[in-house]
C-alpha cells in the first residue's frame, strides 16, 4: 500500500510564525572511540512544521496535547482543493467536493508549498466553513497553511468555532503531490504534558474501504 508523506521536513531554517522560536539541532554525543552512539538535542516551538493544535492553545482550561483523544487523527479523510480561494476558504469553495457525511477534511490552498519562506497573506478558514463541516460530522480539519485563522486575526473565529464543535486541528500540511479524494489519514501528535501543540508525522494511505 502506497504511503504519501504530507509532513514538512523539520530542519534548521524552517520558517516559523514571526517571533516564535526557531528550530535548532545540535549534536551532544558523537560516535568515536569513547562513545558508541550519536545523540542530538532539539530546540523548537510546539508549532514547528506540520503540527496539531491542542485546545489549550486557544482556550484557557483546554486539554493539552497529551490528553486529547487520538480518534480524530486516524481514519478516513478527504483531501479537497481550495487553490485560488483568496484570503478565506469559504463553504462554497469545498462543499461540493465532499460527501454528505465526513469525519476528516484536509484542504489544499497552495499551488506549491513554500518550504523556505514564510507565506505572508496565507489562506485560512472562514468560520462558516467550520460550521458547515461540523454539520457533516467532521472531527478534524487540516490545512496546508500555518493557521486555520488569518495571520493578523486577534479574535480567532475559526479556532473558536473548532473549539465549540470539539474538532481537532492539523496545520502546515504539504499536499502538493496528493490527488483530491478519499484517503486514510494517520497523524498522531506527541504525548507532551502541558503541550499546546505538537509536531506530527502526517501520512496518507490509499483508502481501502467504501
Amino acid at each position: 500500500m502506497k504511503i504519501y508523506d504530507i509532513s514538512q521536513v523539520i530542519k534548521v531554517g524552517i520558517p516559523v510564525w514571526p517571533g516564535d522560536s526557531a528550530f535548532n539541532f545540535e549534536s551532544t554525543w558523537s560516535l568515536d572511540m569513547e562513545c558508541p552512539v550519536n545523540v542530538g538535542k532539539l530546540s523548537l516551538s510546539t508549532h514547528t512544521g506540520s503540527h496539531a493544535d491542542a485546545p489549550l492553545h486557544y482556550g484557557d482550561g483546554g486539554d493539552d496535547i497529551a490528553t486529547v483523544s487520538l480518534i480524530p487523527y486516524i481514519g478516513k479523510a478527504y483531501v479537497v482543493d481550495a487553490r485560488g480561494c483568496g484570503a478565506l476558504v469559504e463553504p462554497h469553495h469545498i462543499e461540493a467536493q465532499l460527501p454528505e457525511r465526513v469525519e476528516r477534511v484536509l484542504v489544499r490552498t497552495f499551488q506549491e508549498y513554500p518550504h523556505d519562506i514564510w507565506p505572508d497573506g496565507f489562506s485560512a478558514f472562514h468560520f462558516e466553513t467550520i460550521h458547515m463541516l461540523a454539520k457533516k460530522g467532521c472531527l478534524l480539519v487540516g490545512i496546508d497553511t500555518p493557521s486555520v485563522d488569518p495571520e493578523s486575526s486577534k479574535d480567532l473565529p475559526s479556532h473558536n468555532a473548532i473549539k465549540a464543535h470539539k474538532m481537532a486541528i492539523l496545520e502546515g500540511l504539504v499536499l502538493d503531490s496528493i490527488d483530491f479524494g478519499a484517503y486514510e489519514l494517520i497523524a498522531l501528535p506527541l504525548k507532551i504534558a502541558q503541550g499546546d501543540a505538537s509536531p506530527v508525522r502526517a501520512i496518507l494511505r490509499e483508502w481501502q474501504g467504501d
